[in-house]
């Protein structure tokens, strides 16, 4: 089982640093890695984590420095448009929905909110296509999310993933794309925590990911570069070029003598006394010619 061309995203998740120039420096590199889109995530942390957390907790207060302004979405989805991909966001509060409404080609709901009905809901009743991700979730629990956007008029896209930053390539549990695939009916991906390229060959060729969404740093300094999940611009663009490359390679599937052997077919052992080359050529053979 292959994909036939995977959908790649480039996740900028909290890389962006709240700069505009290193967010748009970051969907030129995604575009010019070859990516097919790129996703940001709206999120206000006093939105996002309950208040006792936030009362206890300096290290998620801190995350305030990682929020994506909502004035930056125009100029974000303007310049993805300018370079040919699309852009996609992952709300993680309701409102947010409606931010992204005039800016988005697509809706990402992160493996955390994956339980929230009814943010799943109006991310559907949008129109706009929904991408579930799925780590941490059991198949009844992703069975129901699908059922959830279904019953609000989406079709969604599904994506396995492992929800540990990074993900120990022996734990990617890539089988669970096709798990996924039978229980659902849906289109499956692989949103990739292990930046490793072993994994995304083996989520395409062999489990037929149509849907890939990697991290992207631009420089090694962005907020989530230290962990290990996160690719840099020239790694994601060899990992495409090898995928696309490697589509090249089917063929016909007709077994005949393609143009690169063709000069070669004389030369096999003649049949008739077990040498080379045929007889036709032996007669007419001059060095050098």
């Amino acid at each position: 089982m292959t994909s036939a061309n995977p959908f790649f995203i480039a996740e900028v998740s909290s890389n962006h640093g709240r700069d505009l120039e290193r967010s748009l420096a970051l969907i030129d590199a995604a575009a010019a890695a070859g990516c097919d889109a790129v996703k940001f995530q709206l999120f206000k942390i006093d939105e996002l984590f309950a208040p006792e957390i936030l009362e206890r907790s300096e290290e998620h207060r801190r995350r305030r420095q990682w929020e994506l302004p909502v004035e930056f979405l125009p100029a974000l989805a303007t310049r993805s448009h300018e370079r040919g991909i699309e852009f996609g966001c992952t709300p993680f509060y309701l409102r947010a929905v409606t931010e992204l409404e005039p800016h988005v080609d697509f809706y990402k709901v992160a493996s955390y909110e994956l339980l929230w009905d009814e943010l799943l809901a109006a991310c559907a009743a949008t129109g706009k296509p929904v991408i579930l991700s799925t780590g941490m979730a059991t198949l009844d629990e992703i069975t129901h999310g699908v059922e959830v956007v279904r019953t609000n008029g989406g079709d969604p896209a599904v994506l396995h993933c492992t929800s540990a930053y990074p993900t120990p390539y022996d734990q990617a549990n890539l089988a669970a794309i096709e798990t996924i695939r039978e229980a659902t009916g849906a289109r499956i991906g692989w949103s990739d925590h292990t930046a490793d390229p072993a994994v995304i060959l083996r989520a395409i060729h062999r489990w037929g990911a149509e849907v890939i969404e990697i991290h992207i740093d631009l420089d090694g300094s962005g907020e989530e570069f230290a962990p290990g999940h996160c690719w840099l611009p020239d790694q994601i663009g060899s990992l495409i070029s090898l995928v696309r490359r490697g589509l090249e390679t089917d063929g016909s599937g007709v077994k005949e003598p393609v143009p690169a052997e063709a000069s070669d077919r004389l030369w096999r052992t003649d049949p008739t006394d077990g040498l080379r080359p045929f007889k036709q050529v032996r007669d007419e053979f001059e060095p050098g010619s």
